[in-house]
Parts: structure tokens; sequence; C-alpha cells
């Protein structure tokens, strides 16, 4: 169905938008900058902090632009005295209840309140007087929420329930003494949070951060009384150059490696190889369901966010998820056993550092059943933000950096495992060497277009080895309880199905660089950043997991065979029933 189109003027610029777009789409269309704090796009349109004021001629009152609807022939100015003075006025009461330790806090320098406030040369002292009522929950793993910062725009609250159906926090009391939190004030470690870290991306200040392990590693780096190994996720190449110099999405690998060496790591390792490994586990795993007619789908065990999602609101699909442990925890098995026993050297000796797109691996990582060496898989989790700033306090000109390669064995990969940073990646790869594996040869055609691209919800009926297999791919865990629902209730029928907690996959994830909202409402930075893992995969000589030399050696000399005893005991966990402690 055509919609029909109307003009309107934006300080002086005629732009043409379909009938029915706001004020705030218009600006955006005529590329004119418009402020707002609360806003985000679809979920949080609620008009609430009062930044994107804007003139209209003809109407007595500022209007909110990001909910009043364009109309044909309008006149709209967005930078009059009026509006300016209207802007700066809400600032300085913004910040009139705001904790403004602004050189310590983590979001300094990338704070939305804080740009704006020196954008309109704010007075942060101009009102005075009671503030509200400061609260600090650090009692989850990964992330912690600090209401003296908070400027009660509500994107997380909109965020937790809207995008992710979680609803664990949302605005308690009213008016001055109003804050975010949990209900009946419990701590959010508590809750039913499964620790996505979505609100914490999209928090314009530093109310929400990550629990930093930052001291401990930097207390590692300068004691060399073990052997200190590091190892990236896929989509993390394409996103810690963000906030060094490089593009969103350009793929700094090469750059990146040399920068860790220079911290001080002894293995600069890939978790691609974990990736790859995962998939002959995996495979293997949906394989035997095939082959045994289990009931239900198999669902991937990748993203921690997704399994504790399960745990806490629908317990009767554990038996569905893969048994295997995360591509994460398998590196750190791998390395604390595998590699130990290669340099001769007992696994208590080996530090071992994960970098993540995703706050839910510092979770993860203290989950029962993730010590296969009788140590922790894991011992340490940083974001990629944790990264960047540590190469960054380091004094490392990143972009500057010679170009370095994964330490062998464990960073030889397949463009199968770099994939897995982008929603339908771990799909993608599975189904590349499943279709060889059951069909018993190699196949070119290789691409599964149809798993690809940032739709919430992907299905697909495909005939391997003469069977129909009924796959879909969700991101956003919105997405994952309607499809749940809908499998409950018989309306639909799978047999293996990939989740990712964060919508986007691991390249949205809630470990990410930071972007204001202004980036983040208009851009696709997810899509860029799985730009750049797609390309990736093209250029790498192996592109199926199975193919991966390493991969092919360490089943033959270590594991056995691909879900054999030794390699269940040391790459698979178990999960737990969190609904009855909800």
């Amino acid at each position: 169905m055509v919609k029909n189109m109307i003009t309107l003027t934006i300080d002086g610029i005629k732009v043409e938008v379909e009938e029915g777009s706001t004020i705030l789409q218009a600006c955006n269309k005529a590329n004119v900058k418009v402020p707002t704090l609360c806003f985000l796009k679809e979920i949080n349109e609620i008009g609430a902090c009062r930044m994107c004021l804007v003139e209209v001629e003809g109407i007595k009152n500022l209007v909110t632009s990001c909910v009043y609807p364009a109309s044909d022939g309008m006149v709209v100015h967005t930078n009059t005295q009026r509006v300016r003075k209207s802007r700066k006025c809400t600032l300085e009461l913004l910040l009139s209840d705001h904790n403004q330790d602004c050189l310590s806090c983590t979001r300094s320098l990338n704070c939305e309140l804080q740009a704006l406030a020196k954008e309109y040369d704010c007075d942060a002292n101009y009102y005075k007087g009671e503030k509200s009522k400061s609260i600090v929950d650090d009692s989850s793993e990964c992330f912690i929420r600090d209401n003296s910062k908070c400027i009660k725009c509500q994107r997380c609250v909109a965020v937790c329930s809207a995008r992710q159906s979680v609803n664990v926090i949302g605005v308690n009391k009213r008016g001055f003494n109003s804050y975010v939190g949990c209900a009946y004030d419990n701590p959010i470690g508590k809750s039913t949070c499964v620790n996505c870290g979505q609100c914490v991306i999209n928090c314009p200040t530093g109310a929400l951060k990550d629990k930093s392990q930052k001291p401990q590693v930097e207390e590692q780096l300068s004691n060399k009384t073990k052997r200190l190994v590091v190892a990236m996720a896929p989509s993390v190449r394409v996103a810690v150059g963000e906030v060094l110099g490089s593009q969103i999405g350009e793929n700094v690998e090469g750059k990146m490696v040399t920068a860790l060496k220079k911290l001080g790591f002894d293995d600069v390792f890939d978790i691609d190889f974990a990736a790859d490994l995962t998939i002959m586990e995996e495979g293997t795993e949906f394989i035997n369901r095939l082959n045994e007619n289990k009931k239900g789908p198999m669902f991937t065990s990748c993203c921690p966010g997704w399994i504790k999602f399960v745990e806490h609101f629908y317990p009767e699909f554990i038996p569905n998820l893969s048994t295997c442990k995360s591509p994460q925890q398998m590196m750190g098995a791998t390395i604390k056993t595998y590699y130990a026993e290669k340099l001769g050297i007992k696994p208590e000796d080996i530090y071992f550092v994960s970098i993540m797109p995703c706050i839910a691996k510092k979770f993860e990582r203290l989950r029962e059943n993730q010590n296969a060496a009788g140590v922790a898989d894991v011992d340490a989790v940083l974001t990629t933000r944790e990264l960047s700033e540590l190469i960054k306090s380091y004094g490392i000109d990143f972009m500057n950096l010679e170009e370095s390669e994964f330490d062998k064995p464990l960073g030889i990969s397949s463009g199968s495992g770099v994939i897995f940073g982008a929603t339908g990646g771990v799909m993608e790869a599975a189904l590349r060497t499943l279709k060889d594996t059951l069909e018993n040869k190699e196949l070119e055609d290789i691409d599964y277009l149809l798993v690809r691209g940032l739709k919430g919800t992907k299905e697909a009926n495909l005939s391997i080895a003469g069977k129909e297999i009924k796959i879909a791919v969700v991101s956003g865990l919105k997405n994952a309880r309607t499809l749940l629902d809908k499998i409950k209730s018989g309306e639909k029928q799978y047999d293996f199905v990939e989740v990712m907690a964060c919508p986007g996959g691991c390249a949205n994830g809630g470990g990410m660089p930071i972007h204001p909202s202004y980036i983040t409402n208009n851009k696709q930075i997810a899509g860029l950043r799985a730009k750049g893992l797609y390309d990736s995969d093209l250029k790498n000589k192996t592109r199926k997991s199975h193919k991966n030399p390493a991969i092919v050696d360490i089943y033959k000399n270590y594991f056995g065979a691909p879900g054999g005893e030794k390699a269940h005991k040391l790459l698979h966990t178990t999960y737990v029933d969190r609904s009855k402690k909800n």
C-alpha cells in the first residue's frame, strides 16, 4: 500500500516524508540534528525529557518533536532562542539533581547529558536544593546501577520491557522521590535479570556501568608468576576500534593482537577457534537428536543471557538446550587442559582472560560446571568497552600499530567461527558442517543468506540428506518469548533454533562500545559490524568449522571423536531450573 507523502519546512529546508511521521523523523531526514535524551526509536517514544522541543509556526507552545505528528505545509524551527532557552533550562534542572563527579565517571566524555550541557553552555550549579536519595545496587555480577546519575529517562526500563520482555526494572514512587529499581526494592542480582546488558548500552549517562575486572587483570599483567592468556570473541574485532579511531564495523583484528601483546599477554588466541569447536560438538549433538527422534527443537547454547532466560521463564525447555558450553567456556577449558598439558604446566598457573561483547559472560564464568580442569575455565572477562579503556590507559597509539597474527594453535579458525558474532551466524556455521556431514560430501554452496540480516525472527525449511529440517533464528528476548510460546502451543514446530539475547546478536551485545542515541536511532550499528564479520568470513581460506586444521588435529590427538567421552566431560555443561527461585 502506497502511503501519502507530505512536505514541510525545517529550518528553511523543504523535506518530504510519509504521512504519519513525527517532526523528529522529518528532522532526521532533513539532516537537522535535534537533541534527545529519553527517545529510543520504536520502544521509548514518550516525550518525557523535553529536550526535543521545537517551535512550529502557528502553534503557541513549543512541541515535543519525537511524538508530535508532522503535517503538510508545517514550518518548523529547531534552534530559535526560545527553543534553546527551554533546552538549557531543562538541562540545568537535570544537573541540579545529578551526581557531578564527571572526572571519575566511566562515561566521562561519552555521556549524552555531559555533551548537551557543554553544547548549551550550562551552569551546573544554577539551581541548588535538595537532591534525590542516592541508591547504588552492585548486587549483579555484571553491572552496577547508581541512581545518583540517573536522569529518569526510562530508556533502560523500556529496553528491559519492550525489547527484552524481562521486566525486572521500573520507576518506583512518584515525583521528586521517584527512582528506577526493581519491585519492592529487591536487589537486581536477586531478580530474574538475565544480564543481557541492553539497559547498560542504552543508558545516556553513567547510571549503569560494567562491574569491571580491569583492576584484577592489570594486577596480573604486572605479576609474571602465571602465564597470561587472552582470547577475543568474534564481534570484538569489528567494534573495539570504534572508540580508538576506526570506523563502525571496521575489522581491526591485527592491531588488536598487537595491542594485547603490548599490554603484556603471553598468548593471544582467537575464540573463533572455540566457535569451530562448538560447531563440532553442537552439530554432533543435533545429529544424535535427529537419529533418536527426540521431541522438540534443539536450541543453541552460546548465549548466557538466553540460557538464564530459559532457566527463569521457560524451564520446561531446559532439556532442549544444547549441553555444549559456550565458545568462551570451551576456550577456557581447552586452554586449562590441552594447552596446559602441551606446555607442561599446571592449569592453576594459567590466567585466562576473555574479551567479550557481552556483560553476561561475567556471570557465565561463575556458573556451575565451568571448571573442566578443577579450576575456573575463565579467570576474568573484559567487555569490549573495558578493553578499549585498558588500551587507552596504557597510552597505546592503537590506529598506528602494526598488525600481528594470533598465536597458534588456538588462534587458527575458520570463516564459520567469525560469523558467530552476527545473528544467524551460529546457525549458518552449523549448517555448513551438518550438510557436509549428513550428505557425506563437500558442498560449495555454503552462504545461507536466508538466516542473515537483522530481522528479529527468521524461519526456513531445508532439505538435508533427504530430511526436511525446520530451522529458526531469533535475536532479542521478546522475539524469543513469542517463539517459545508458539512452540508450547503447537503453532510452530522446529528442529533447530538459534537464539541470541541481544537484538542483532553479539554485534549489538551489552558490552559493546556505547554510541549516542542520535547515532543508534539512525544507524544500523549491528548491521555494520555484521558486515565486517561476513567480509572476514569471505576472505578466510577455510570457511567450514570441520575443515579447520587445528580442530582436526585436536580431535585426532586429544579429544577423540566429537561428542565422545572426553569431549563431553570437558566441553559440555548442565543447567538450573531457576523458576522456583523467582
